[in-house]
C-alpha cells in the first residue's frame, strides 16, 4: 500500500521525470475563491478531477466487490498528495499587479472515486494574510512545466463564495499558442524534453476578482 500511494503521488507531481514530456497527468479544475467576514480574500477551495490512467493507477487495490474505493481508504493518498503539492506552490498562483502572495497550509482535503472510478482531490489552500480585492486580484491554476494539463471545468469553474455585494470576477482563458510555441510543444512531445520551465502559464486561465 505504502508503495502504491508513493507512486501515485509521483505520478501526480511529476517527481519520478520532472523534465520529461508535456503533459503526464490531466486535470479537470473548479475552484471557489473565499471571502472573509471582513471582505478580504481568505484563501481557495480546490477541485481537481484525475483523468482514467491516475485514477486507475491510485486505486488499484482499493475498493471491495468492484465498487469504488471509499473516502477513509483514500485518506492516506489525499494526505500524501497534498503534503507534496508544497513544493509546487500547490500549482496555484495569487497575485496583485507583480506582487505574489503565499500560501498556508492546506485544510480539509480528501480524495473521493466516483462510480466511474474518477478521483477528484479537494483541499482548502489559505493565503498567509487575508488579501483586499479592491485592486485586481488575479488567480491561477497551471502547472509551469506543463506535466500537469490543469483545464478548467466548462461551467462555472471558478467561484466567489461570500464576496461583497458588486465584487466582479473576469475569467480570462489563454490565446492560441503562437507558431513558435506550437512547434516547442510539438518537439517536445518527440524528445521527451519540456517545453520550457515556465511554458504552462502561456495556457493558463487567469481569473479577475475586483471588488468596490
Amino acid at each position: 500500500m505504502r508503495n502504491v500511494l508513493a507512486g501515485a503521488a509521483i505520478l501526480l507531481l511529476g517527481l519520478a521525470e520532472p523534465a520529461s514530456a508535456h503533459p503526464h497527468v490531466w486535470v479537470v479544475a473548479r475552484a471557489q475563491i473565499l471571502f472573509g467576514p471582513d471582505g478580504k480574500i481568505t484563501g481557495f477551495r480546490h477541485s481537481w478531477t484525475f483523468d482514467e490512467m491516475y485514477s486507475a493507477f491510485a486505486t488499484q487495490g482499493l475498493g471491495k466487490d468492484g465498487k469504488p474505493p471509499t473516502k477513509d481508504e483514500l485518506a492516506p493518498l489525499a494526505k500524501t498528495n497534498v503534503e507534496s503539492l508544497a513544493e509546487f506552490q500547490y500549482f496555484t498562483a495569487a497575485k496583485t499587479g507583480p506582487k505574489m502572495y503565499e500560501f498556508g497550509e492546506p485544510t480539509d482535503y480528501e480524495l473521493e472515486a466516483d462510480d466511474k472510478k474518477l478521483v477528484t482531490l479537494r483541499f482548502t489552500l489559505p493565503l498567509k494574510e487575508p488579501v483586499s480585492a479592491k485592486k485586481p486580484f488575479t488567480f491561477m491554476v497551471y502547472d509551469p512545466t506543463y506535466f500537469v494539463d490543469f483545464a478548467l471545468e466548462k461551467t462555472e469553474p471558478i467561484t466567489l463564495k461570500d464576496a461583497p455585494a458588486g465584487c466582479s470576477l473576469t475569467t480570462l482563458r489563454p490565446d492560441p499558442l503562437d507558431g513558435s510555441d506550437s512547434k516547442k510543444l510539438n518537439e517536445s512531445f518527440f524528445s521527451g524534453l519540456s517545453p520550457g520551465a515556465d511554458f504552462g502559464i502561456k495556457l493558463a486561465t487567469r481569473s479577475i476578482v475586483a471588488c468596490p
